[in-house]
């Protein structure tokens, strides 16, 4: 008994910790601060995280993400909100700026619109930061330690890139609001001269603006749902010099949009189609499926390369043509076709990267689940005079499946998947196909580490990654992946 007594003894001591002699003082514990949206703090800034914070720690070892800093800045930060540890800043004062920082950056309101939390920083820098990410992600995987991942490909534009706008409309009639949502905030950041927006958007914001107060256009209020004028969506075609409309509202009312709409290809000229878009739902989705036309010009036409693309009012396309040239050209290097191999392009969207395979492969194959997109892919094709590309609508697994079991031979897939990445089955599926090479492009370095990872263990070995700056000043980047059949 006695030394069961000392063995609880010993574990009760040990779990208060080393004894003291009596007169030995026991230190006070440190008391914890909970902090308020009271609070200023004096941060310095560790590192930026992934949706574009500053990082630091205080004392007791709580994360502070802090919007519009960056690593190695001293700052005065106020506390917005405390959620889950962590507690949201601004920078009230900038103490010591970083040596990351650029001395004339393109915008000065960056901190408060946070659309592009890196616009700050010297574009050498974003450079760095953003391949360092990707080698990041790469890193938790150890199969995929072997990855060269190569410096990043820049667009010709770092600003002013940005071809399509979708805006939200808040306010009153006197006195409207055109912008984007604050980070975590229903709060609508006017726009008024966005640096990364093609000018002519620009141009037509401030056209529809002046619209709706001399129209009296009534903007939809979300809280009572009352109003109409819900959004705005500009899309430009470079290759046009033109532009597209798309107001969209919450119910049909023909004469208050279609004033609006001449308004505005009054002052602009270059807007070449109009169109009202319904959409009564209520969420986070824009564009509803009803269109109405105010112009008899349905659609914009743009180029990327040698390739013409059909845009419409719904259609997807990428917003930096240049960046989406360096995408599809490195796509196209890597396939290395010769005129006899058959490919299939998973995710193919309007056929971009199908159409700019083409011209070098014997056959190809587009799958994509919305119909619209096939519809406008298929039409792409046939204004290119482009014949050997056949499209499919559907979802990608099924059609893997009926393809596998008619004995389809495929000699390269491209995968091009939303952020999410790829399903374990789709991966699965294409590797059963057996293609010679697999090309991944992603925009989302963790969603493409874990796909390159079930690849290696499918027998697809990654050789290299080029990343894409299709979005500078922004956090976001776009990776085309090389793989081989072990």
């Amino acid at each position: 008994m006695k030394n069961k007594d000392q063995r609880e003894y010993a574990k009760k001591t040990a779990a208060r910790g080393p004894s003291r002699k009596p007169d030995e003082a026991i230190p006070a514990e440190k008391p914890f601060v909970r902090l308020t949206n009271k609070n200023v703090l004096e941060l310095r800034i560790a590192s930026l995280d992934d949706d574009g914070y500053g990082v630091a720690r205080n004392e007791d070892g709580m994360t502070l993400r802090v919007v519009g800093a960056l690593p190695g800045d001293v700052v005065l930060a106020g506390v917005d909100h405390v959620a889950g540890g962590t507690a949201f800043c601004h920078v009230k004062k900038m103490m010591q700026p970083s040596q990351l920082r650029s001395s004339n950056p393109p915008c000065r309101e960056s901190a408060d619109c946070f659309g592009c939390p890196l616009i700050a920083m010297k574009y050498t820098e974003q450079k760095i930061w953003k391949r360092g990410m990707i080698l990041a992600e790469m890193a938790k995987y150890p199969g995929l330690s072997d990855i060269v991942v190569h410096p990043l490909l820049s667009p010709e534009n770092l600003i002013h890139y940005r071809t399509t706008a979708k805006l939200t409309v808040a306010g009153k009639f006197s006195e409207p609001f055109i912008g984007i949502y604050r980070r975590a905030s229903h709060d609508v950041y006017d726009l008024e001269q966005c640096p990364i927006h093609h000018p002519l958007i620009d141009k037509v914001v401030a056209a529809v603006r002046k619209g709706i107060k001399k129209g009296k256009v009534q903007v939809y209020n979300p809280q009572s749902k009352m109003g109409l004028l819900r959004y705005l969506v500009v899309r430009v075609s470079v290759h046009e010099k033109k532009a597209m409309v798309v107001f969209v509202t919450s119910k049909r009312s023909f004469n208050e949009i279609h004033h609006l709409g001449r308004f505005v290809q009054d002052l602009v000229p270059e807007v070449d189609v109009v169109v009202q878009n319904v959409n009564a739902t209520e969420g986070n989705v824009i564009l509803g499926q009803k269109d109405y036309f105010l112009t008899k010009k349905l659609h914009l036409t743009e180029k990327i390369g040698d390739v013409s693309f059909r845009v419409s009012p719904r259609s997807f396309f990428q917003v930096n043509n240049s960046g989406a040239n360096l995408i599809y050209s490195k796509v196209r290097e890597w396939a290395g076709l010769t005129g006899s191999e058959t490919v299939l392009d998973l995710y193919c969207g309007i056929g971009g990267i199908s159409l700019f395979l083409a011209g070098s492969a014997k056959n190809v194959i587009g799958v994509e689940v919305v119909e619209e997109a096939v519809a406008d892919a298929t039409m792409n094709a046939r204004i290119n005079g482009i014949r050997n590309c056949r499209f499919e609508a559907g979802d990608a697994a099924d059609l893997l499946d009926e393809m596998a079991e008619e004995h389809q031979l495929v000699n390269v897939a491209v995968l091009n998947p939303p952020r999410k990445g790829c399903d374990q089955k789709v991966l699965e599926s294409v590797a059963a196909l057996g293609p010679k090479s697999v090309i991944y492009v992603s925009c989302s370095p963790q969603s493409l580490a874990r796909d390159l990872d079930v690849l290696g263990k499918l027998g697809y070995i990654c050789r290299e990654i080029q990343p894409v700056d299709m979005f500078p000043q922004t956090v976001h980047v776009e990776n085309v992946a090389r793989l081989e059949k072990r």
